[in-house]
């Protein structure tokens, strides 16, 4: 493909048939990614996207680039091998709450802690879809599913908070059907380093509407689009946040005729770890959902350091297969072994 040709989302789209149930937020996040590849200026040739195992992790096939469904939840092991093989293909992740949170948590920990230059897309539904409906880790207390008939008695991971606890320089939420999501997918992409999006996928046969108190569109106050540099209002301005100093935590505060500033509403700032852990611990009901772009703080890549270190361990060396092989210990069999 010429490198002038200028790319659609019809460019990035297969053949294959897409098999997903009717109405599931999978179909919506695919059409986001597909409308969003143009314009990050990317090639397909040059892209690759790795799964592990659920319904998710059927997206490699519908994406007109490389491809590779994996193992179940070792998805960040098979991109780390790919990216420091060749540092300049853009990789994209593609996973699920159980994939990536359970039988994945300590992959998912150690390619965020790393900071291999990658995109993460968790895709949560809190429920196991792909084998009918059990819990996840993400499930909430008193889930029932065949796994829990009479609820669940776990307490469920959050996705970001596990992120952000693993060391990730790039956290964001997203929801499948919301007009935002390719913008949340344009700040990762242009974003240096791992970075990690959950986005709120509906599960429409077995967790139909666990997100609808946010996601509905008569719901829509309920969610706080951050911006760096912009306030934290939500409800049609009507609402913000502000820190309340002498217990450093967040409150909700009333905004009169659009005077932010003297509601107190604090301004994001991206770089603010100690308010980033706020905004994804807050209680939702008695606070909005916080979406969009949560903490980005970049620092030198996994990949960038391996391939520094390689450079300096090789400076001023010949390749010499013979010599390597033959450094060291040897042996020489004088004659043949006895038959047994």
């Amino acid at each position: 493909m010429n490198e002038m040709t200028k790319l659609t989302a019809k460019d990035f789209a297969t053949d294959q048939e897409v098999r997903w149930c009717p109405g599931c937020g999978d179909y919506a996040v695919l059409k986001a990614v597909q409308r969003t590849m143009p314009e990050l200026g990317v090639r397909p040739e040059n892209t690759v996207f790795v799964s592990g195992i659920g319904c998710s992790s059927r997206f490699p096939y519908y994406m007109e680039t490389y491809g590779f469904h994996t193992i179940h939840g070792r998805a960040p092991t098979f991109a780390t091998g790919i990216k420091l093989a060749n540092p300049e293909l853009d990789v994209w992740i593609i996973t699920g709450d159980g994939d990536a949170l359970s039988i994945g948590g300590n992959h998912t920990m150690h390619v965020l802690r790393r900071n291999l230059d990658c995109q993460i897309l968790l895709f949560n539904n809190e429920i196991y879809g792909l084998t009918k409906g059990q819990y996840s880790p993400t499930s909430r207390v008193g889930t029932r599913s065949p796994s829990t008939p009479f609820g669940s008695v776990d307490r469920p991971a959050s996705p970001c908070a596990f992120a952000l606890g693993s060391g990730a320089r790039f956290v964001a939420r997203g929801i499948d059907v919301n007009k935002h999501l390719p913008d949340v997918l344009k700040a990762a992409h242009s974003h240096k380093g791992a970075a990690f999006i959950e986005i709120f996928q509906n599960c429409i046969v077995y967790n139909d509407d666990v997100f609808a108190p946010f996601t509905a569109k008569e719901n829509a106050g309920n969610q706080l689009w951050l911006k760096a540099g912009e306030p934290m209002l939500f409800a049609n301005g009507t609402k913000g946040l502000t820190l309340d100093r002498d217990s450093l935590s967040v409150r909700v505060v009333d905004v009169a005729d659009g005077d932010w500033q003297s509601a107190g509403v604090i301004v994001h700032n991206p770089k603010n770890k100690m308010i980033a852990h706020m905004l994804i611990d807050m209680p939702f009901g008695a606070f909005p959902m916080a979406l969009g772009v949560i903490y980005e703080d970049p620092a030198p890549t996994f990949e960038s350091a391996v391939m520094e270190q390689n450079a300096q361990a090789s400076a001023g060396k010949k390749p010499d297969l013979q010599a390597l092989v033959g450094k060291g210990q040897s042996w020489e069999v004088l004659k043949e072994p006895h038959a047994i």
